[in-house]
């Protein structure tokens, strides 16, 4: 794996809202830490679902009943096609999208466990493939992005999408592709890496809430050398995480994990929905056991 590239970033500016700003400033129980408001000192949440429970969001299928449609990569603009997973229900309101794209030599097969999965607890989910499965994580950053305007703009089913809140999701070089999606475009709402791989280490500049999943057994992105610099360089607010797991390797999120699944719905529901249901799954987050090696977040810098 072999690339050069260089930095240049923006601040990124959280959206205004329209509810009671102290529903931004919710204390978290047992943690004893307060979500802090962004400048606009509130914020619009978009909650989905019924309330949450480690059980919920830890289940392979949620609360909403998904269908899929595929787009060829003949029609594709920008990216090589992928597979829509979203709610079948339209009496929710519109959905916040979610792009997710594969590692090094890997299809969208590859995270074809994931996408499903969170489309059931309330999300627009496009698993997409490379336009070459060894491109590069600054052109899979660039592919994410007409990904996610394809899906808002001219998808079957843009009418169910919500615009203004899109996520990006990578492994490996894909994971590499959001903080590259992330500098370009700063008014994604968040972005999850796992097990990244990029050559730059440095991204002070993104400003868009970042989960990083690192692999304590990765030896092909070692947390040392990729996840931990990654995560390290982020600015503490809007938010960042990380979380490592234990007995992981680098193909970990490549099949049915159920840690990097709960944290990664945990992260998009707060950060996408601004749904404070699941500030308890983040902040103070999992403890460290049989999946977990170490978690670590600045949950009173997050700006919801």
């Amino acid at each position: 794996m072999t690339e050069e590239m260089t930095l240049a970033g923006k601040h990124r500016t959280r959206r205004t809202s329209v509810v009671v700003s102290a529903l931004a400033a919710i204390g978290l129980g047992v943690a004893g830490i307060t979500l802090v408001p962004s400048a606009d000192a509130a914020t619009t949440a978009y909650p989905k679902g019924p309330a949450p429970t480690n059980s919920s969001i830890e289940a392979t299928s949620g609360p909403f009943a998904i269908a899929q449609t595929s787009v060829s990569r003949l029609t594709a603009s920008g990216f090589g096609g992928g597979d829509i997973y979203y709610p079948t229900s339209t009496s929710a309101g519109t959905y916040g999208a979610v792009v997710i794209a594969p590692g090094f030599t890997a299809y969208k097969s590859s995270m074809a466990w994931l996408a499903p999965r969170i489309a059931s607890q309330g999300f627009v989910v496009f698993n997409i493939d490379t336009l070459n499965t060894s491109d590069q994580p600054d052109s899979r950053g660039r592919q994410l992005l007409a990904a996610a305007d394809y899906l808002t703009g001219r998808s079957s089913v843009r009418t169910r999408v919500d615009a203004t809140r899109v996520a990006v999701v990578g492994h490996s070089m894909g994971g590499g592709g959001t903080l590259e999606a992330s500098r370009s475009r700063p008014s994604l709402q968040a972005a999850i890496l796992l097990t990244p791989w990029n050559l730059t280490k440095s991204w002070r500049t993104n400003t868009v809430p970042t989960l990083v999943v690192g692999a304590d057994g990765d030896t092909v992105a070692s947390v040392t050398t990729h996840a931990e610099p990654f995560y390290t360089s982020l600015p503490a607010s809007p938010g960042k995480a990380y979380l490592e797991l234990n007995n992981g390797t680098h193909f970990s999120p490549n099949s049915s994990n159920t840690t990097i699944a709960k944290y990664s719905i945990a992260w998009l529901k707060l950060f996408v929905d601004n749904d404070t249901r699941y500030q308890q799954f983040v902040c103070p987050g999992p403890g460290l056991g049989l999946t977990v090696q170490e978690y670590r977040n600045t949950c009173s810098s997050f700006a919801i």
